[in-house]
């Protein structure tokens, strides 16, 4: 995953985080360093750390933590790319997201595309059954990257016009970075190369992040608030056929007799 640098009137200026991000890169960062440490000095952790990924058959049986925790561990031995294409992923282009929407809708962002990644994961991996899906999905997959994807779509999204720097040294538009993450994606696909997330994950992620984010509102909440409405407009129509079925005059029995005249009789 590339690395990203907001461009801005000071060009090194760097992003400043928000209280949720802040919390999010350090507890990565942490939970990295830990598994890391457990891992390569101590022969630990391996266990705790597989029941923490995202498994298909773990998440049918009822491990539904699993969609929750996938997304806060990564690759602990050989190599750190995995969690720094995720921390700076994650620092350059989140600090616009959260002051734009405010902490809680940033932080609700960032756990429900995690988990909607991970749960749409698990539901291609069911339906296409381990021979179809050998290649899209490894057995434990796990790792930010479907969130920070999610991220860069919302970000493209949300402030089109602007201008990004892949690797903090080539400014690409907000459009071309579209066209970057997905086509990264693709070319891993093609390649036939599995990241730790699995490819459907990524996709996923992609797709979470425009629902949830291209726009405010997000083109979900604009989908609910539009059947609110159109339920509202019918309900509101049939009020209306109703009151007009009871219109017009209507006798109401009572009153005063009328006094016979004594000459008739």
């Amino acid at each position: 995953m590339a690395r990203f640098g907001e461009t801005s009137n000071t060009p090194l200026a760097l992003p400043r985080p928000g209280k949720v991000l802040r919390i999010v890169l350090i507890g990565l960062l942490a939970i990295w360093v830990l598994f890391a440490v457990l891992v390569n000095w101590g022969n630990l952790g391996s266990g705790v750390f597989l029941a923490l990924t995202s498994n298909t058959e773990g998440v049918l049986h009822g491990q539904l933590w699993r969609l929750f925790t996938a997304s806060l561990i990564h690759v602990p031995t050989g190599t750190i790319g995995h969690i720094a294409s995720a921390l700076f992923g994650l620092y350059f282009l989140g600090p616009s997201l959260e002051s734009a929407w405010g902490s809680g809708r940033f932080a609700r962002f960032l756990v429900l595309t995690g988990v909607l990644a991970y749960g749409v994961q698990v539901a291609v991996d069911a339906a296409l059954g381990p021979a179809a899906s050998e290649q899209l999905v490894p057995p434990f997959s796990y790792g930010a990257m479907p969130v920070v994807e999610a991220v860069a779509i919302a970000w493209a999204c949300s402030f089109r016009g602007r201008t990004v720097h892949l690797f903090m040294v080539l400014p690409v538009t907000s459009t071309m970075l579209i066209v970057f993450v997905v086509g990264i994606s693709i070319m891993s696909l093609i390649a036939g190369a599995t990241p730790p997330s699995g490819h459907v994950a990524l996709f996923a992620g992609m797709g979470a992040g425009y629902l949830l984010g291209g726009g405010t509102p997000s083109p979900l909440r604009r989908i609910y608030l539009r059947y609110r409405l159109a339920r509202l407009e019918a309900d509101a129509k049939s009020d209306r056929k109703k009151r007009t079925g009871q219109g017009g005059l209507r006798l109401i029995h009572g009153g005063k007799k009328p006094k016979k005249n004594p000459e008739l009789h």
